[in-house]
Protein backbone atom coordinates (compact mmCIF):
# COMPACT_ATOMS: atom_id res chain seq x y z
CA UNK A 1 0.00 0.00 0.00
CA UNK A 2 1.40 3.40 -1.02
CA UNK A 3 1.39 6.45 1.19
CA UNK A 4 0.10 9.87 0.02
CA UNK A 5 2.63 11.96 -1.89
CA UNK A 6 4.66 14.18 0.45
CA UNK A 7 4.83 17.93 -0.11
CA UNK A 8 7.77 19.10 -2.21
CA UNK A 9 9.04 22.07 -4.21
CA UNK A 10 9.50 21.59 -7.96
CA UNK A 11 12.26 23.43 -9.83
CA UNK A 12 12.41 23.67 -13.63
CA UNK A 13 15.96 24.49 -14.84
CA UNK A 14 16.50 25.07 -18.56
CA UNK A 15 20.20 24.22 -18.82
CA UNK A 16 22.64 21.78 -17.28
CA UNK A 17 24.32 24.59 -15.34
CA UNK A 18 20.96 25.70 -13.96
CA UNK A 19 20.18 22.12 -12.97
CA UNK A 20 23.45 21.82 -11.06
CA UNK A 21 22.73 25.14 -9.34
CA UNK A 22 19.20 24.00 -8.48
CA UNK A 23 20.53 20.85 -6.81
CA UNK A 24 22.68 23.05 -4.59
CA UNK A 25 19.62 24.85 -3.17
CA UNK A 26 18.83 21.98 -0.81
CA UNK A 27 21.02 19.19 0.63
CA UNK A 28 18.25 16.67 -0.05
CA UNK A 29 17.27 17.88 -3.55
CA UNK A 30 16.73 15.07 -6.06
CA UNK A 31 16.78 14.98 -9.84
CA UNK A 32 13.56 13.91 -11.56
CA UNK A 33 13.33 12.90 -15.22
CA UNK A 34 10.57 10.45 -16.19
CA UNK A 35 9.85 9.72 -12.54
CA UNK A 36 8.73 6.14 -13.20
CA UNK A 37 10.78 4.82 -10.27
CA UNK A 38 11.29 7.95 -8.17
CA UNK A 39 7.60 8.80 -7.76
CA UNK A 40 6.78 5.23 -6.72
CA UNK A 41 9.55 5.37 -4.12
CA UNK A 42 8.27 8.70 -2.86
CA UNK A 43 4.82 7.18 -2.35
CA UNK A 44 6.42 4.34 -0.42
CA UNK A 45 8.20 6.84 1.83
CA UNK A 46 11.65 5.86 0.56
CA UNK A 47 12.72 9.31 -0.64
CA UNK A 48 13.29 12.08 1.88
CA UNK A 49 13.36 15.16 -0.33
CA UNK A 50 11.47 18.42 -0.20
CA UNK A 51 12.87 19.56 -3.57
CA UNK A 52 12.71 17.89 -6.97
CA UNK A 53 14.72 19.24 -9.90
CA UNK A 54 12.78 18.42 -13.08
CA UNK A 55 15.09 18.05 -16.09
CA UNK A 56 12.41 17.92 -18.79
CA UNK A 57 13.18 21.48 -20.02
CA UNK A 58 16.96 20.94 -20.37
CA UNK A 59 17.40 20.66 -24.14
CA UNK A 60 21.06 19.66 -23.99
CA UNK A 61 20.37 16.31 -22.38
CA UNK A 62 17.82 15.38 -25.05
CA UNK A 63 20.46 15.39 -27.83
CA UNK A 64 20.55 12.12 -29.77
CA UNK A 65 22.91 12.14 -32.73
CA UNK A 66 25.81 10.58 -34.56
CA UNK A 67 29.06 11.87 -33.13
CA UNK A 68 32.13 11.02 -35.15
CA UNK A 69 31.60 7.39 -36.10
CA UNK A 70 29.82 6.69 -32.80
CA UNK A 71 26.72 7.95 -31.00
CA UNK A 72 25.89 10.59 -28.42
CA UNK A 73 22.72 9.79 -26.45
CA UNK A 74 21.53 12.42 -24.01
CA UNK A 75 20.45 11.39 -20.54
CA UNK A 76 17.03 12.89 -21.22
CA UNK A 77 16.31 10.77 -24.31
CA UNK A 78 13.20 8.69 -23.61
CA UNK A 79 13.45 4.95 -24.01
CA UNK A 80 10.82 4.55 -26.71
CA UNK A 81 12.77 6.97 -28.93
CA UNK A 82 15.98 5.07 -28.19
CA UNK A 83 14.40 1.71 -29.05
CA UNK A 84 12.80 2.96 -32.27
CA UNK A 85 15.80 4.87 -33.62
CA UNK A 86 17.47 3.68 -36.79
CA UNK A 87 20.81 4.71 -35.26
CA UNK A 88 20.62 1.97 -32.62
CA UNK A 89 21.15 -1.02 -34.91
CA UNK A 90 24.07 -3.12 -36.09
CA UNK A 91 26.70 -3.20 -33.35
CA UNK A 92 24.34 -1.36 -30.99
CA UNK A 93 21.56 -3.97 -31.22
CA UNK A 94 22.00 -4.96 -27.56
CA UNK A 95 21.12 -1.41 -26.52
CA UNK A 96 17.91 -1.43 -28.58
CA UNK A 97 16.94 -4.81 -27.14
CA UNK A 98 17.64 -3.58 -23.61
CA UNK A 99 15.52 -0.46 -24.12
CA UNK A 100 12.64 -2.57 -25.42
CA UNK A 101 12.92 -4.86 -22.40
CA UNK A 102 12.33 -2.06 -19.88
CA UNK A 103 8.91 -2.29 -18.17
CA UNK A 104 5.97 -1.66 -20.54
CA UNK A 105 5.19 0.80 -23.37
CA UNK A 106 3.62 3.33 -21.01
CA UNK A 107 6.78 3.44 -18.91
CA UNK A 108 9.08 3.64 -21.95
CA UNK A 109 7.15 6.64 -23.24
CA UNK A 110 8.37 8.72 -20.27
CA UNK A 111 11.36 6.86 -18.76
CA UNK A 112 14.78 8.22 -19.73
CA UNK A 113 18.25 6.88 -20.44
CA UNK A 114 19.74 8.70 -17.45
CA UNK A 115 16.97 7.52 -15.16
CA UNK A 116 17.53 3.88 -16.08
CA UNK A 117 21.28 4.21 -15.61
CA UNK A 118 20.82 5.83 -12.19
CA UNK A 119 18.00 3.52 -11.11
CA UNK A 120 17.90 2.91 -7.36
CA UNK A 121 18.82 -0.59 -6.22
CA UNK A 122 15.96 -2.91 -5.31
CA UNK A 123 15.25 -5.49 -2.63
CA UNK A 124 12.34 -7.54 -1.35
CA UNK A 125 12.81 -5.89 2.05
CA UNK A 126 13.21 -2.32 0.74
CA UNK A 127 10.62 -1.80 -2.00
CA UNK A 128 7.65 -2.06 0.35
CA UNK A 129 5.24 0.32 2.05
CA UNK A 130 6.37 2.31 5.08
CA UNK A 131 4.24 0.35 7.55
CA UNK A 132 5.58 -2.99 6.21
CA UNK A 133 9.19 -1.87 6.51
CA UNK A 134 8.62 -0.38 9.96
CA UNK A 135 7.06 -3.61 11.21
CA UNK A 136 10.23 -5.42 10.08
CA UNK A 137 12.51 -2.88 11.81
CA UNK A 138 13.52 -1.24 8.51
CA UNK A 139 16.80 -2.28 6.85
CA UNK A 140 20.38 -1.16 6.32
CA UNK A 141 19.48 0.70 3.13
CA UNK A 142 16.89 2.89 4.88
CA UNK A 143 16.78 3.80 8.58
CA UNK A 144 17.72 0.31 9.79
CA UNK A 145 20.88 -1.25 11.17
CA UNK A 146 20.99 -4.65 9.44
CA UNK A 147 20.61 -6.05 5.96
CA UNK A 148 17.77 -8.56 6.18
CA UNK A 149 19.24 -10.41 3.20
CA UNK A 150 22.64 -10.87 4.87
CA UNK A 151 22.14 -10.06 8.59
CA UNK A 152 25.72 -10.82 9.61
CA UNK A 153 27.23 -8.56 6.95
CA UNK A 154 27.97 -4.85 7.00
CA UNK A 155 26.89 -4.00 3.45
CA UNK A 156 23.49 -3.58 1.82
CA UNK A 157 22.83 -6.33 -0.74
CA UNK A 158 20.03 -4.60 -2.70
CA UNK A 159 20.40 -5.37 -6.41
CA UNK A 160 20.88 -3.00 -9.33
CA UNK A 161 18.23 -3.85 -11.95
CA UNK A 162 18.68 -1.35 -14.79
CA UNK A 163 18.52 -2.91 -18.25
CA UNK A 164 20.59 -0.41 -20.24
CA UNK A 165 23.81 -0.53 -18.23
CA UNK A 166 25.09 -4.00 -19.22
CA UNK A 167 24.41 -3.34 -22.90
CA UNK A 168 26.31 -0.06 -22.74
CA UNK A 169 29.16 -1.63 -20.77
CA UNK A 170 29.87 -4.31 -23.40
CA UNK A 171 29.75 -1.55 -26.04
CA UNK A 172 32.51 0.32 -24.15
CA UNK A 173 30.33 3.38 -23.51
CA UNK A 174 31.40 6.45 -21.58
CA UNK A 175 29.08 8.62 -19.52
CA UNK A 176 29.11 12.42 -19.27
CA UNK A 177 28.77 13.96 -15.81
CA UNK A 178 28.23 17.58 -14.76
CA UNK A 179 28.53 19.00 -11.27
CA UNK A 180 29.72 21.91 -9.12
CA UNK A 181 33.34 21.24 -10.13
CA UNK A 182 32.65 21.15 -13.86
CA UNK A 183 32.24 18.34 -16.35
CA UNK A 184 33.93 15.00 -16.80
CA UNK A 185 33.62 11.73 -18.72
CA UNK A 186 34.25 8.26 -17.35
CA UNK A 187 33.68 4.70 -18.49
CA UNK A 188 30.11 3.76 -17.75
CA UNK A 189 31.27 0.80 -15.67
CA UNK A 190 33.00 3.27 -13.33
CA UNK A 191 29.67 4.94 -12.53
CA UNK A 192 28.88 2.08 -10.15
CA UNK A 193 30.16 0.46 -6.98
CA UNK A 194 29.17 -2.79 -5.27
CA UNK A 195 27.13 -1.30 -2.42
CA UNK A 196 23.35 -1.49 -2.50
CA UNK A 197 22.92 1.56 -0.26
CA UNK A 198 25.39 3.75 -2.20
CA UNK A 199 25.82 2.21 -5.64
CA UNK A 200 26.56 5.34 -7.72
CA UNK A 201 29.96 7.03 -7.75
CA UNK A 202 28.45 10.44 -8.57
CA UNK A 203 29.72 13.22 -6.34
CA UNK A 204 27.44 15.54 -4.41
CA UNK A 205 25.41 17.68 -6.79
CA UNK A 206 26.49 15.80 -9.93
CA UNK A 207 24.15 14.62 -12.66
CA UNK A 208 24.51 12.34 -15.68
CA UNK A 209 24.23 14.33 -18.91
CA UNK A 210 24.64 11.70 -21.60
CA UNK A 211 26.24 8.55 -22.95
CA UNK A 212 28.94 8.31 -25.61
CA UNK A 213 29.26 5.17 -27.72
CA UNK A 214 32.45 4.63 -29.72
CA UNK A 215 32.41 3.25 -33.26
CA UNK A 216 32.17 -0.52 -33.16
CA UNK A 217 32.18 -3.60 -35.36
CA UNK A 218 30.87 -6.07 -32.80
CA UNK A 219 27.71 -8.13 -32.84
CA UNK A 220 25.69 -7.68 -29.67
CA UNK A 221 22.55 -8.88 -27.90
CA UNK A 222 20.71 -8.45 -24.60
CA UNK A 223 18.43 -10.92 -22.85
CA UNK A 224 16.41 -10.70 -19.66
CA UNK A 225 14.94 -13.15 -17.18
CA UNK A 226 11.74 -12.04 -15.42
CA UNK A 227 8.62 -13.60 -14.01
CA UNK A 228 6.24 -11.83 -16.38
CA UNK A 229 6.89 -11.11 -20.04
CA UNK A 230 6.55 -7.37 -19.48
CA UNK A 231 6.66 -4.73 -16.73
CA UNK A 232 8.97 -6.65 -14.38
CA UNK A 233 12.49 -5.65 -13.41
CA UNK A 234 15.04 -8.30 -14.38
CA UNK A 235 15.67 -11.19 -12.03
CA UNK A 236 18.84 -11.21 -14.11
CA UNK A 237 19.81 -9.72 -17.45
CA UNK A 238 22.86 -10.23 -19.62
CA UNK A 239 24.46 -8.40 -22.54
CA UNK A 240 26.94 -10.08 -24.84
CA UNK A 241 29.13 -8.58 -27.54
CA UNK A 242 31.47 -10.52 -29.78
CA UNK A 243 33.83 -9.93 -32.65
CA UNK A 244 35.15 -12.42 -35.20
CA UNK A 245 34.08 -14.31 -38.27
CA UNK A 246 33.79 -17.80 -39.67
CA UNK A 247 35.62 -20.44 -37.71
CA UNK A 248 37.17 -17.84 -35.42
CA UNK A 249 38.79 -16.72 -33.36
CA UNK A 250 35.87 -15.02 -31.58
CA UNK A 251 36.31 -12.64 -28.66
CA UNK A 252 33.47 -11.99 -26.22
CA UNK A 253 32.46 -9.28 -23.76
CA UNK A 254 29.77 -9.90 -21.15
CA UNK A 255 27.97 -7.84 -18.50
CA UNK A 256 25.02 -8.70 -16.26
CA UNK A 257 22.39 -6.87 -14.23
CA UNK A 258 20.00 -7.90 -11.45
CA UNK A 259 22.43 -10.21 -9.64
CA UNK A 260 24.66 -7.75 -7.79
CA UNK A 261 24.48 -4.26 -6.34
CA UNK A 262 26.04 -2.91 -9.53
CA UNK A 263 26.07 -4.00 -13.17
CA UNK A 264 28.85 -6.54 -13.37
CA UNK A 265 31.35 -7.04 -16.17
CA UNK A 266 32.42 -10.68 -16.50
CA UNK A 267 35.71 -11.86 -17.92
CA UNK A 268 35.18 -14.65 -20.48
CA UNK A 269 37.59 -17.62 -20.63
CA UNK A 270 39.70 -16.06 -23.39
CA UNK A 271 38.74 -16.23 -27.08
CA UNK A 272 36.92 -19.03 -28.82
CA UNK A 273 39.66 -20.21 -31.17
CA UNK A 274 37.59 -22.51 -33.36
CA UNK A 275 34.12 -23.99 -33.80
CA UNK A 276 35.50 -27.44 -33.04
CA UNK A 277 36.19 -26.35 -29.46
CA UNK A 278 32.83 -24.60 -29.02
CA UNK A 279 31.28 -27.07 -26.56
CA UNK A 280 34.23 -26.93 -24.16
CA UNK A 281 34.43 -23.15 -24.53
CA UNK A 282 30.77 -22.49 -23.80
CA UNK A 283 30.83 -24.89 -20.84
CA UNK A 284 33.72 -22.82 -19.43
CA UNK A 285 31.85 -19.60 -20.21
CA UNK A 286 28.79 -20.85 -18.33
CA UNK A 287 30.91 -21.69 -15.29
CA UNK A 288 32.63 -18.30 -15.44
CA UNK A 289 29.28 -16.49 -15.28
CA UNK A 290 28.02 -18.69 -12.43
CA UNK A 291 31.21 -18.01 -10.47
CA UNK A 292 31.20 -14.25 -11.05
CA UNK A 293 27.63 -13.36 -10.09
CA UNK A 294 26.40 -13.25 -6.49
CA UNK A 295 22.59 -13.07 -6.46
CA UNK A 296 21.04 -12.72 -3.02
CA UNK A 297 17.53 -13.19 -1.61
CA UNK A 298 16.44 -9.79 -2.90
CA UNK A 299 13.50 -11.02 -5.02
CA UNK A 300 10.81 -13.68 -4.80
CA UNK A 301 12.89 -15.92 -7.09
CA UNK A 302 15.64 -18.03 -5.58
CA UNK A 303 19.25 -16.93 -5.82
CA UNK A 304 20.44 -20.27 -7.21
CA UNK A 305 17.81 -20.17 -9.96
CA UNK A 306 18.97 -16.70 -10.99
CA UNK A 307 22.62 -17.78 -10.98
CA UNK A 308 21.96 -20.77 -13.24
CA UNK A 309 19.54 -18.89 -15.48
CA UNK A 310 21.79 -15.93 -16.23
CA UNK A 311 24.68 -18.27 -17.07
CA UNK A 312 22.49 -20.30 -19.42
CA UNK A 313 21.18 -17.14 -21.06
CA UNK A 314 24.72 -15.80 -21.56
CA UNK A 315 25.75 -18.96 -23.40
CA UNK A 316 22.58 -18.93 -25.51
CA UNK A 317 23.18 -15.34 -26.64
CA UNK A 318 26.85 -16.02 -27.37
CA UNK A 319 25.99 -19.04 -29.51
CA UNK A 320 23.34 -17.11 -31.43
CA UNK A 321 25.71 -14.23 -32.13
CA UNK A 322 28.42 -16.36 -33.73
CA UNK A 323 25.77 -18.14 -35.83
CA UNK A 324 24.34 -14.93 -37.33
Amino acid sequence: MSEPMPDFDLLWPESVDEAVAALATSPAARVCAGGTDLIVNMRHGLVDSGTLVDLSRVAEIRRFEVEGAGLHIGAGVILCDLAESGMVTGPYTALRQAALAVAGPGHRNVATVGGNLCLDTRCLYYNQSHWWRKSNEFCLKYKGEICHVAPTGKRCRAAFCGDLAPALIVLEAEVGIAGPDGRRRILLADLYREDGADHLTLGKGEIVTGVYLPPSRVRSAYGKIRIRGAIDFPLAGVAVACEGQGDGPWTFSLAVTGTNSCPLRIDPPGPLTGRGDAENYFAALEKAVQKAVSPQRTTTAGAHYRRLSVATLAVRLARELIDE
